[in-house]
């Protein structure tokens, strides 16, 4: 099987699997032990099996990922997991989205970067004339600030739509929620922002900085 259909797999039935206990048959915090099993299995074989260059990036995920998450979720408050505290396959769950959406990138032409954005702003629109998504707007901005001028511009659009997919699975089946009213910022989002990609494109630009640095070559863009 393709590594990108085990990665799809992976995301849409661990979540199902964690956020309902598989149709009950665990209750409570038990549905996610599966899950991490699962997940950090698979996070172990891939990285035992690995180039140095991936085993950089996986690492890089990680230790980007988790203080990230738990930044968001426990000091920002800008969203909810259905448990409290994040569950542990998550930061695996990063990378196993991060190799996805660079499989995408890779499918894609340099030159459609900028123009795969561009379904977003009707929605983006919509949602600030609405107010029930104003963060959008600025989210929006940084999503197209990153693939202009970033180092991986398919990876950041591809990420706009691969994390747009996985928080919509996510947030359907009550993994995590988010506020509706985000903190601080006097902002509004839908559940799952719609631009919620741009979180995820900063943290694709932190891997790639450290994959340069001790590489010293761009993974992605270096092919058209």
């Amino acid at each position: 099987m393709h590594r990108a259909w085990v990665y799809i797999l992976t995301i849409s039935v661990g979540l199902w699997f964690s956020a309902t206990g598989a149709n009950g048959l665990f209750s409570g915090a038990a549905a996610e032990w599966p899950v991490n099993v699962w997940c950090w299995g698979l996070f172990a074989y891939i990285y035992s099996n690995g180039t140095r260059k991936i085993r950089i990036e996986m690492l890089t995920v990680v230790a980007f990922a988790t203080p990230m998450e738990l930044f968001f979720s426990e000091v920002w408050g800008i969203y909810e997991y259905q448990r409290g505290l994040m569950p542990l396959f998550v930061p695996a769950g990063h990378y196993f989205l991060f190799d996805l959406g660079r499989m995408m990138a890779e499918k894609m032409k340099a030159s459609m970067a900028l123009p795969s954005l561009v379904p977003f702003v009707p929605v983006v629109a919509y949602g600030a004339y609405t107010g029930g998504d104003t963060s959008a707007v600025v989210l929006l901005i940084l999503v197209f600030v990153f693939t202009k001028y970033g180092p991986q511009p398919r990876l950041y659009a591809a990420m706009a739509w691969a994390a747009l997919g996985m928080e919509i699975i996510g947030t359907q089946l009550g993994n995590w929620t988010w506020a509706a009213e985000v903190p601080w910022t006097g902002l509004t989002a839908w559940n799952p922002p719609l631009l919620v990609g741009a979180f995820y494109c900063f943290g694709d630009l932190l891997v790639n900085m450290a994959v340069v640095k001790f590489e010293g070559h761009d993974p992605v863009e270096s092919s058209v």
